[in-house]
């Protein structure tokens, strides 16, 4: 009887998966190691329909049409973008390509999902959003995955409950050569501090190494410290985030653990703790399994991949979904990006 029911279950369950199907077909714009890592997998794991990829040279097109049957390989934008079937396009090109790549697909009217960076300034955003409305492209968002992430919503639900105090973020990596750390590197940590705590204001900035910062920020509710720094190494690259509350400490680790500990009780403003043996508690509200090789567990998975593109498909398969990463969305970031300039 117990395993009639476990084999129903089961049954049930992948014919659950087996049923989500697509009725749209969808471009990809470069082939990058992001890409490759982070989000064909996704595509390819949910059987999103894939008619075209686009790149820069004949040779790579040769190249994926043998390793992708049944894919097409071009090295014209303007033959994605002329294509009825296509409803959507997904956009990871490098970063200063983004911009006028995302103005071509907006310009069709087709749906857009752009990696970060979008576009290099404040002002080319705003022509993005422009642009959007004018052509009524239907989707349009960016790819800053934190937003996604189980641990973020989670997070970011409970501190909706709390009485915010104080938090530090810190996201520490190795040296970034090949490009502009700011906007390459860091636009991720700095959305995701202004998704989690509201618009910043920059009470104290210095920069300490090149491309290496420590800021002091005034949020709405909460002030916080930041650190963003190349000077570590990748080998051993960290993000992490704590968050004190007046119920307890939030620490955020690499986006796969989530531990929370509360505050010990005082009597007359002692705390118990100084007073007898106390023994800590932490409640672990998200982590991720690393024996068990399942989707929820799945690095792409925990880090936002799957579901920011998730919410593009649902979206312009006209789905229940909530893209967090519309262009308007993403507006506060860059505007905090362009207090750097300042």
């Amino acid at each position: 009887m117990i395993q009639a029911l476990i084999n129903r279950y089961k049954r049930m369950r992948t014919e659950q998966f087996l049923r989500q199907t697509y009725q749209y077909q969808y471009a990809f714009v470069g082939m990058g190691q992001h890409s490759l890592t982070n989000l064909y997998p996704v595509l390819h794991y949910l059987g999103v329909p894939l008619k075209c990829i686009c790149v820069t040279s004949e040779r790579k097109a040769r190249l994926i049409e043998q390793k992708f049957p049944g894919v097409k390989a071009t090295t014209s934008l303007c033959e994605i973008l002329s294509d009825s079937d296509v409803k959507g396009v997904f956009v990871s090109a490098s970063p200063s390509s983004h911009f006028s790549i995302a103005s071509q697909v907006l310009r069709s009217g087709k749906s857009l999902f752009i990696e970060k960076p979008p576009c290099q300034s404040l002002e080319e955003l705003d022509q993005l959003i422009d642009l959007q409305r004018l052509h009524g492209s239907p989707v349009a968002m960016v790819g800053l995955q934190k937003r996604y992430a189980p641990a973020v919503q989670l997070l970011k639900e409970r501190l909706s409950k709390e009485l915010l105090i104080s938090y530090d973020l810190h996201y520490l990596t190795g040296a970034y050569p090949e490009g502009d750390a700011l906007l390459d590197l860091y636009i991720p940590p700095l959305d995701l501090d202004c998704s989690l705590f509201g618009k910043p204001e920059i009470l104290a900035c210095r920069r300490v190494a090149k491309d290496s910062y420590i800021l002091m920020l005034q949020h709405p509710h909460i002030v916080g410290t930041l650190e963003l720094s190349t000077s570590y190494t990748w080998t051993s690259a960290e993000e992490t985030l704590k968050v004190c509350t007046k119920s307890g400490i939030y620490i955020l680790s690499q986006m796969e653990e989530l531990i929370f500990t509360p505050t010990s009780s005082s009597v007359f403003g002692v705390p118990i703790e100084k007073l007898r043996i106390h023994r800590e508690t932490k409640e672990i509200l998200f982590k991720r399994n690393n024996f068990t090789p399942i989707l929820a567990s799945n690095q792409v998975y925990t880090q936002g991949y799957y579901g920011e593109i998730v919410a593009f498909i649902n979206q312009v398969e006209n789905r229940k979904s909530e893209v967090a990463t519309g262009l308007k969305a993403i507006r506060g970031t860059y505007e905090f990006i362009l207090m750097f300039h300042r």
